[in-house]
């Protein structure tokens, strides 16, 4: 048998959830026969919050939870730093804080951080980035109803709040972009498979030849890591592919991945904008003073921060959320590599 939540309380009560919430947690001015009718359904069903009954004798510490773990030395997040940047002002406007803690590798399966930081009343909700599908972290906070909000979706029947970034609409901009320049030639260079931002935007790329009417056999994605080396490695492949097959325009899942794929054509003696065009995608900032500037979407960084801390601090002081998922659009930005 499942384990009654908090909904099933609402339902039986005959109030929303947002109601049963805060009379748990003392902070409702409800009638009294309201109060007790909630409690007794409590009972009735044994509805148990879990590591929630815990906090709600301990009371808010309006701290926000975001998780570190551990990457190569030459693995650097500039989206996610600019995102964690925002969420930090983001909340600091509302008078939370965030609180950073260390894990292995959280995306694994290592969830017990969170259980620990909430079931010891050390913050009131988690945020989350770089999620991906089947996410453990998401699986255990919807469970055990803990607060939290995600920079990033996961599975489509998984019922929580989330901001991201539309990244197939940003690739279908820059194939659109790239086909009025004239090219029919055009590949990819996307991460390793597995990657739920990557996904979204290799979709975006197969749109983009679709309606462009570019056989998708015509298409070509090579693979690469995050990193500017990977993405030189990746772009010289593409550069050996005979001339018949070797695209004439690149689009890079990342501007790291599109450094390199820069970098590999220089060495190929050959001229980024003239001999083949490159895009990236994120518009970090270092990317307008490349040899040629590069060609990117920016994302707004800034209000997936603020969006993210809003919804959470909604589900922590138990407002409604009119929407708990926010797909943001993208800004095609272009310069002299296409």
């Amino acid at each position: 048998m499942s384990r009654a939540t908090l909904k099933d309380v609402a339902a039986r009560a005959g109030v929303s959830y947002q109601t049963v919430s805060k009379v748990l947690h003392g902070q409702a001015q409800v009638a009294p026969e309201t109060a007790t009718r909630i409690w007794q359904v409590v009972h009735e069903i044994n509805y148990e919050p879990n590591l929630s009954a815990r906090r709600l004798r301990a009371g808010a510490t309006h701290l926000l939870g975001y998780a570190w773990h551990h990457t190569p030395s030459n693995l650097v997040h500039p989206v996610l730093d600019a995102f964690l940047h925002s969420a930090a002002m983001a909340a600091a406007e509302q008078d939370y804080h965030l609180f950073t803690f260390a894990t292995h590798d959280d995306k694994a399966g290592d969830v017990g951080a969170y259980e620990e930081l909430y079931g010891r009343h050390q913050v009131d909700g988690f945020i989350l980035a770089d999620t991906n599908r089947g996410d453990p972290r998401i699986r255990f906070l919807i469970e055990h109803e803990i607060p939290f909000a995600t920079f990033g979706r996961a599975n489509d029947d998984w019922d929580f709040c989330w901001v991201d970034v539309d990244g197939q609409q940003g690739m279908e901009r820059v194939m659109a972009h790239l086909v009025a320049r004239g090219h029919r030639r055009i590949a990819m260079i996307s991460w390793p498979e597995g990657s739920q931002s990557g996904w979204y935007r290799e979709q975006g790329y197969w749109n983009g030849l679709q309606r462009a009417g570019i056989a998708a056999e015509a298409g070509t994605i090579e693979r690469a890591e995050n990193l500017a080396p990977a993405g030189a490695a990746a772009m010289a492949r593409l550069l050996d592919l005979p001339a018949a097959q070797r695209p004439t325009a690149v689009v890079c899942v990342s501007d790291l991945v599109a450094i390199g794929a820069l970098k590999a054509v220089a060495n190929a003696g050959l001229e980024v904008g003239r001999d083949i065009a490159i895009t990236g995608f994120d518009d970090i900032p270092l990317v307008e003073y490349l040899r040629p500037p590069l060609t990117s979407v920016r994302q707004p960084t800034l209000k997936a921060g603020q969006w993210v801390v809003k919804m959470l601090i909604q589900q922590i002081e138990g407002e409604p959320i009119a929407h708990k998922g926010i797909l943001l659009e993208p800004e095609l930005v272009v310069r002299q590599s296409s």
